[in-house]
């Protein structure tokens, strides 16, 4: 018998005082039995970065067409697409021409510093792709908000992200590897 999908809540307050973009949101997170509590708590705070009203969750790890978040317009064109790992350039390609905008979440320090140096001059080529890094300390401190049910306060500003709930605070820093042409 195939395992199913943990499913997990997050009440979620955003103040992203860069975009002027205020925002309180219910979301339900469902966790692929292959995924670890690190990588989906690296899905939601991709969904924190970049919040907004439309902003979705797909089918993730279980579908190969669709990223792990993104924000279809009113054409169910794609405007913005996150990725979470370390993709291979087809695939990031293959978003870029999909997409208006695509954000890469790389982890995994050790392979993703490796991975950076053989693909960094190709992902060069793409205008509208920016690349995020987060270091192994930073999503080891994200598992604490991890909860079945979690209510998270986020305020983002300049480049730095502050995530709280009732026992845990946590600024997080992410790298930016590349920014959008």
């Amino acid at each position: 018998m195939a395992l199913k999908a943990t499913i997990y809540k997050a009440v979620v307050n955003v103040a992203d005082l860069d975009r002027n973009q205020f925002l309180d949101a219910s979301l339900t997170l469902a966790r692929h039995p292959s995924e670890t509590e690190e990588r989906m708590m690296l899905r939601l705070l991709a969904w924190i970065m970049y919040a907004d009203d439309r902003l979705q969750f797909t089918r993730g790890l279980s579908a190969e067409d669709e990223p792990e978040v993104w924000l279809l317009n009113d054409h169910l064109g794609v405007d913005l697409w996150i990725e979470l790992g370390l993709p291979d350039e087809r695939r990031i390609k293959k978003a870029c021409s999909r997409s208006k905008q695509v954000a890469l979440f790389a982890y995994n320090s050790r392979a993703a510093e490796i991975w950076w140096q053989q693909n960094q001059a190709a992902l060069s080529g793409f205008d509208n792709l920016t690349v995020w890094y987060f270091d192994d300390a930073q999503l080891a401190q994200l598992i604490a908000f991890a909860a079945r049910n979690m209510t998270l306060q986020a305020t983002l500003q300049e480049g730095t992200l502050w995530l709280s709930d009732a026992r845990n605070n946590l600024e997080i820093i992410p790298v930016n590897w590349q920014q959008p042409q």
